[in-house]
């Protein structure tokens, strides 16, 4: 069973794992869509993004993101 577009805090962990030290508010919403779907992990509808949808991801892979910079 793999992830889904509602999935946003396991889809930020794999995200932060791809693209270490990438601000993921710098990411703007296209990549980020296509980054998902290009996941290997990644089982869902690719149609099935929305913009609410990939803003969780995003959120999600930003709170990470802030905790990593805290440890450095």
């Amino acid at each position: 069973m793999g992830l889904k577009w509602d999935q946003a805090e396991e889809i930020a962990e794999v995200l932060v794992e791809n693209h270490p030290g990438l601000n993921p508010l710098d990411v703007r919403f296209v990549d980020l869509r296509q980054w998902v779907i290009d996941l290997d992990e990644f089982d869902d509808d690719r149609g099935a993004s929305s913009e609410a949808k990939l803003e969780a991801i995003q959120m999600a892979w930003n709170e990470l993101y802030e905790e990593n910079s805290e440890d450095d």
